[in-house]
């Protein structure tokens, strides 16, 4: 292979239209779209993100809200963007149901987006209302066990990984309880603290506010161990249902041929920034979240097992979109 200077390299580099470059711009505005509406965590991680990432890119960052059809379509915005580091996809670990949720799905999670970071997990947990009469989960497994489809609970939506744990766990413990999906994780922790729902399963990054701040209480985590700041809840294996274990994530992704270069400004972007001590405070004790700030390639492989873990839980159940 023959040797490549550096003036060969930096004349390469001049030659490469200008978005293509890995430094972007000074005044570009930058758009992460988040596939769901407002309020919701991964709305929040965003949100959070967004003013560091600008300024280590010099460039104004935007957070744009396209929800529906279980998060596809601002996936798929992003996947037919152009790949010129202007446009990412923060997104939730539901991403990984698209391929065996939408029976014609307008692009492919694996092929239409490369993968930047996986930014970190929070374990799922179930909270109710406070005034509601359960006092655990097996509370309210008994009063589904009494009144089948009686008892019902949000989540983010048919086919997320609320909604597939908490068909596990019916399996597990033999009941039927309705399922109730929301379009974000905001608007059925709305319908919880209002009592319109009996409870919810959502991220513990969700959820914990809600607790903390007296309006929800938690019934059950489903982490490998307890969480810090639910320390009086019990796992589900601690409840007996061994390997009911389920974290919700979020990543980050961007459309496919974006230069390397862009990705890894970008991945290095997110790093320092969730590496500051007021992001990383509020992701890791607000919101309990473990961080993994990974590599693009690790998010691949990540990813990729994701998809074939949940995508054969989906197909099993014959889970339809909302």
């Amino acid at each position: 292979m023959p040797k490549v200077t550096r003036r060969a390299a930096l004349a390469a580099l001049a030659a490469m239209p200008a978005l293509a470059r890995p430094v972007l711009a000074q005044g570009q505005t930058i758009r992460i779209i988040v596939p769901f509406a407002p309020g919701g965590s991964t709305d929040a991680v965003a949100r959070l993100v967004a003013p560091g990432v600008g300024q280590r890119l010099g460039a104004t960052v935007v957070v744009e809200n396209r929800s529906g059809a279980a998060g596809s379509i601002g996936a798929d915005a992003v996947a037919k963007a152009r790949p010129d580091g202007l446009t990412w996809l923060l997104t939730f670990d539901s991403h990984a149901t698209i391929p065996a949720l939408l029976r014609d799905p307008p692009f492919d999670v694996l092929k239409d987006l490369d993968p930047v970071m996986l930014i970190g997990g929070s374990p799922y947990a179930v909270a109710t209302k406070t005034d509601k009469p359960y006092r655990g989960m097996d509370d309210v497994i008994a009063a589904a066990r009494a009144r089948p489809d009686a008892v019902g609970y949000g989540s983010t939506g048919n086919g997320t990984i609320g909604h597939l744990t908490m068909i596990l766990l019916g399996e597990r413990a033999g009941v039927r309880m309705t399922h109730v999906p929301y379009r974000s994780g905001g608007l059925a922790v709305n319908d919880t603290v209002a009592g319109h729902v009996e409870m919810m399963i959502g991220s513990a990054a969700l959820l914990l506010p809600h607790i903390s701040g007296g309006t929800l209480k938690p019934l059950m985590q489903f982490g490998r161990e307890r969480l810090p700041a639910l320390a009086e809840t019990p796992t589900a294996v601690e409840a007996g249902f061994p390997g009911l274990i389920a974290e919700a994530w979020w990543g980050v992704f961007a459309p496919h041929g974006t230069p390397a270069p862009l990705v890894e400004r970008m991945n290095a972007a997110l790093r320092e920034t969730l590496r500051e001590e007021r992001a990383y405070r509020i992701m890791t004790e607000t919101q309990q979240a473990r961080l993994a700030l990974t590599s693009p390639d690790e998010l691949k492989s990540f990813f990729a097992a994701q998809v074939e873990t949940w995508g054969r839980l989906v197909r099993a159940n014959n889970i339809q979109p909302d």
